[in-house]
């Protein structure tokens, strides 16, 4: 595979440094719901049930704004859909400064997840008319550490905003941040036109697999195999950052400050794991090994590692501290998904389906965050709030985890897929002369 010489590295990179602190604002705005849960849960009388109930909220319209979007996608400049976008998520941060009762905070919730659900996919599809496919690992992982970068700041800096001014005063700060993106992006955001050239043969096959029907794409194994990762990967995601604060508060006993650093360590933790996978799967693909092995396999250990560190707490006794560290490492591995995963959908499918598929993938996977904080709400009601309640909470992604590697190992081969799709376009080629 050749790059055409629209490839721009100057501009490419300062594209993903807009974009990463694009990812940045959208994970504060995500996060900022756990981290002042405690101190918002005591002054609205919210119970451990309704709380896991308003996170969950988020993603109730996440996954329908994520399609529509991403199907708008494949006819809109995605400079101006990342534009709507930060000016959406500010617009949504007054309000919540403001609310008051449990319904104002869940219509809240869900408004500014049906407008923070497309992000992902936009971003990575807008980053790909940037980076040719051996390049495009690397790029996705460092916007992906805006969202570690996002969480850090969170951990670090709303419990000192929450204790010196209060809980509301962070919605306030972010619709202030988000606005700043956005003219910055108006300013210097652009589109990228980069084309990618396959020999004749293989692009001529490529141009007949786009005619296929999109549904003949979304039920091939390894597309079906990569959007049950991503779900994995958003429900120990989600998990983890509605309720992790929490859980180091109220279970292991930290104060609220303290829990806030440690959170913040843990995001630390994960961004080294994540950034290094990254980078060694591009340089092996950059070096000739096939993705079966660069990038599947990569995932496929990631999550088993994760599940097994998921279930220790359960198993074994440890401090407080040697739990902190094991969360560290159990929820930092399944986070390798979301750089990788959008890079095996963009190999495997035809271009002008690939805005709509990254789409689908996003919102399928979304279905994880919503399902884990109302399903951990639940565990933790249930187990008196105990450290052992939340233990069991955060051990459910271990099942998830350890399944959706076992069937990525056995059915998840992008080239044999890619090939299968293109032969299967064949006979329409030849209906159609």
């Amino acid at each position: 595979m050749t790059v055409s010489s629209d490839f721009k590295p100057r501009s490419a990179w300062a594209m993903t440094v807009l974009l990463t602190g694009l990812a940045l604002i959208n994970y504060l705005d995500k996060v900022v719901i756990g981290v002042v849960a405690v101190p918002m849960s005591k002054e609205l009388g919210l119970s451990h049930a309704q709380f896991g109930l308003i996170a969950g909220a988020f993603f109730w319209l996440f996954s329908i704004s994520t399609i529509a979007v991403g199907f708008i996608s494949n006819r809109v400049k995605t400079r101006w859909l990342l534009l709507a976008m930060g000016i959406a998520w500010a617009v949504l941060q007054i309000p919540q400064a403001h609310m008051t009762s449990l319904f104002a905070l869940l219509i809240c919730r869900v408004l500014l997840g049906a407008a923070e659900g497309p992000f992902m996919p936009t971003t990575i599809h807008a980053l790909y008319k940037w980076f040719p496919d051996t390049k495009r690992t690397l790029p996705v992982a460092i916007v992906s550490q805006g969202a570690g970068l996002g969480l850090l700041m969170a951990g670090m800096l709303i419990p000192l905003v929450t204790s010196r001014f209060g809980w509301r005063m962070n919605f306030l700060i972010l619709a202030g941040i988000g606005f700043a993106w956005s003219v910055l992006w108006l300013c210097f955001g652009r589109e990228g036109n980069i084309e990618h050239k396959a020999a004749s043969a293989q692009a001529g096959a490529s141009a007949e697999a786009a005619r296929q029907p999109l549904r003949k794409t979304l039920t091939n194994a390894s597309v079906l195999c990569t959007i049950l990762l991503g779900f994995a990967a958003y429900w120990s995601l989600t998990q983890v950052f509605t309720w992790l604060p929490t859980y180091l508060e109220k279970g292991l006993g930290y104060s609220h400050v303290q829990a806030g650093r440690l959170f913040a360590l843990i995001i630390i933790a994960a961004t080294p794991i994540n950034l290094g996978l990254s980078w060694f799967s591009q340089r092996l693909m950059g070096r000739g090994v096939g993705s079966r092995a660069a990038r599947v396999k990569f995932i496929s250990i990631a999550y088993i590692v994760s599940g097994c560190i998921y279930v220790l707490p359960l198993m074994f006794e440890f401090t407080t501290l040697q739990k902190v560290l094991l969360m560290a490492v159990g929820a930092g591995l399944p986070t390798i998904c979301f750089s990788i995963a959008p890079a095996l959908l963009a190999e495997v499918v035809p271009e002008t389906q690939r805005g709509a598929t990254l789409a689908i993938y996003a919102a399928i996977g979304s279905l994880g965050g919503a399902i884990s904080p109302a399903l951990m709400g639940e565990i933790v009601q249930h187990g008196g709030a105990a450290a052992q309640a939340y233990e069991k909470g955060f051990a459910t992604c271990a099942i998830l985890v350890v399944l959706a590697a076992l069937v990525a190992l056995s059915w998840l081969h992008p080239e044999r897929s890619r090939r299968v799709l293109e032969t299967t376009a064949a006979p329409a080629r030849s209906t159609a002369v």
